[in-house]
C-alpha cells in the first residue's frame, strides 16, 4: 500500500464517533482502517466517565468526549512481565502507577495509546495520559479532529500516472 494512505505509528486525533467506526484488517490485529487509511495509533480528549482499578494489574476507563465514549486500559503489571528490557521496566512501571492514580472520574484527560481490540470492541492500550487543567482543551482537541480530518486524513491523495506520453 503506498506510504500516503498509512498513517501506522502517528497518534491520529480522533473524536470517538470516528474512533468507534475504524475497521480492522483481518490479517493484521494491530492495524486498522479508517476510510483507506491504515492507523495503529490513537489520541483523544474527554472526560473520565468510568474507572475500573485492579491494584498492579490494570486500570479500565472510558473517555467520554461527548460524541461517544472510548474504553481504554492502561496495564500496570510490567514488574511482572517480562516482554521488556529489565533496565526500563521499573520506569516504565513507575510511569504507568502515576498515570493511574492521576485518572479519576470527572478529569478531563488526553489519552494516546495503541488502537486494539478485546472481545471484539476497540480500545485504546494506552501509553501516556496528560490531565487537561485547561477548559478549553476539549474543545480545542475537537477543532483540531475537524481541521485534521478535512485537511490530512479524508484527503483524497492523487497517485502520480505510472504511464509515459
Amino acid at each position: 500500500m503506498d506510504d500516503a494512505l498509512q498513517l501506522v505509528n502517528t497518534h491520529v486525533k480522533l473524536l470517538a464517533f470516528d474512533f468507534l467506526t475504524l475497521k480492522p484488517i483481518p490479517y493484521e490485529s494491530t492495524i486498522f482502517f479508517r476510510k483507506g487509511r491504515r492507523l495503529s495509533r490513537a489520541e483523544t480528549v474527554g472526560m473520565v466517565v468510568s474507572r475500573d482499578f485492579k491494584p498492579n494489574r490494570f486500570i479500565k476507563f472510558d473517555i467520554d468526549d461527548g460524541t461517544g465514549c472510548i474504553p481504554c486500559i492502561l496495564w500496570l503489571n510490567h514488574e511482572s512481565s517480562h516482554r521488556r528490557c529489565p533496565s526500563n521496566v521499573r520506569l516504565i512501571a513507575q510511569m504507568a502507577a502515576d498515570f493511574a492514580s492521576q485518572i479519576q472520574l470527572g478529569v478531563i484527560g488526553r489519552v494516546r495509546g495503541k488502537i486494539s481490540r478485546y472481545r471484539g470492541n476497540l480500545q485504546i492500550t494506552v501509553s501516556d495520559v496528560v490531565i487537561e487543567r485547561d477548559p478549553n482543551s476539549q474543545i480545542l482537541h475537537w477543532l483540531d479532529c475537524l481541521r485534521l480530518a478535512r485537511n490530512c486524513y479524508d484527503k483524497v491523495v492523487v497517485l502520480p500516472s505510472t504511464s509515459h506520453v
